[in-house]
């Protein structure tokens, strides 16, 4: 599996589904037709492209946009970003205060948290699992996925490892300075936090 091939199965299933759960399904079901290599394949590149936003700038808009994020938020978020598909994680990926174009992020920014559904977050934890199943369904073998990714010097990434200098979340001249679209879209949660 190429990279091309990654994206269109991340950009169908969004096309073709109305919501994570039918993602994961959908996800699951073609990947398990899929032959074993490639199934380690599709774990390989979400790994590498997921890495491609794992920086303490993307980091700093996940807290912002979330209210804040610890580090297993923050690699939800990662795989969330992913499932957006390839033009808008290429986007936010290059500058995630692009964040601030995305309609669910508009809405949040003047939702109470407290009241939001849980489900519609932004992260999408199950889809570190959805290679794994889908390599148990297509060989039977609950550990195949971890030898297969062993065989190949492969560690499935675990938690974030961002690039770049981490900085204060909190400090307002930091937020200003580095998103400021986001700091203007989320002011009045600032201005409140």
């Amino acid at each position: 599996m190429d990279e091309a091939t990654f994206w269109t199965l991340i950009d169908r299933s969004r096309a073709d589904t109305r919501d994570q759960d039918e993602r994961l399904a959908w996800l699951t079901t073609h990947l398990a037709s899929l032959p074993p290599p490639d199934i380690a394949d599709f774990q390989v590149l979400l790994d590498h492209i997921r890495g491609r936003a794992d920086t303490w700038q993307h980091w700093g808009a996940a807290h912002l946009v979330l209210g804040g994020c610890s580090d297993d938020g923050f690699f939800y978020f990662l795989a969330w970003l992913v499932g957006l598909g390839h033009p808008r994680f290429t986007a936010i990926a290059a500058d995630p205060d692009a964040l601030a174009d995305l309609d669910v992020v508009q809405r949040l920014a003047t939702a109470d948290l407290d009241t939001w559904p849980t489900g519609d977050l932004p992260d999408w934890e199950a889809l570190d699992y959805v290679a794994r199943e889908a390599h148990r369904r297509r060989t039977g073998d609950h550990d195949g996925l971890d030898t297969d990714l062993a065989a190949r010097g492969h560690a499935p990434m675990v938690g974030p490892d961002p690039d770049g200098d981490p900085w204060d979340f909190d400090a307002l001249p930091e937020l200003l300075h580095r998103l400021p679209r986001l700091s203007a879209l989320f002011a009045d949660r600032i201005a409140h936090g």
